[in-house]
């Protein structure tokens, strides 16, 4: 690959509310973590430039409101984007079986080729005790459906920037397909 290449790519963020989406996303871009954060309305987009397999990507990265009465509206934020990170909580088993929804949405609202269709599943707040959703579940239904899973801490850094940076790579594979 042509190591001057650039692309730009349009991914987004989706999960139950308080599942974290926020506050991975300012890990990943910033760098940083806040206790508090306002409850995002719609979507809000941060961007960030990477370098993977001699291309340079600009990431752009849609942040959408995790809220029951924001779907409809966010579900529209899905159309042209090249991949998905879906969130849950680790504990709060809801937000878990929640995955299939927003999963189906996702699928339902973006090209017709879903199989190809890149996304990645984050097991948030792995740093607190009170684990609901055990690690196996979890890989299992990512297993069964294909989709890489990742155990993560917004808080601790943990594997934030490798999930970002796996989710680019198969988006950024499937744009080299022409797909």
């Amino acid at each position: 690959m042509n190591p001057r290449k650039k692309v730009d790519l349009k991914l987004i963020i989706i999960g139950a509310l308080g599942v974290g989406k926020t506050s991975l996303l300012h890990r990943f871009v910033h760098k940083t973590f806040y206790e508090d954060y306002q409850t995002t309305l719609g979507a809000s987009i941060l961007s960030k430039i990477i370098i993977l397999d001699d291309t340079t990507l600009k990431l752009q990265i849609w942040d959408t409101g995790g809220q029951e009465r924001f779907r409809s509206m966010v579900s529209t934020f899905y159309k042209g984007s090249d991949g998905c990170v879906l969130a849950f909580d680790v504990t709060d088993v809801e937000t878990f079986e929640a995955l299939e929804t927003w999963r189906g949405d996702v699928l339902a609202k973006t090209i017709p080729m879903e199989q190809s269709y890149p996304m990645v599943v984050l097991g948030n707040k792995i740093d607190l005790a009170d684990r609901q959703v055990p690690q196996e579940v979890a890989q299992d239904w990512c297993k069964e459906k294909d989709i890489p899973y990742f155990e993560v801490s917004a808080k601790n850094d943990i594997n934030v920037v490798q999930a970002f940076e796996m989710l680019a790579s198969r988006a950024l594979s499937r744009e080299s397909l022409g797909s």
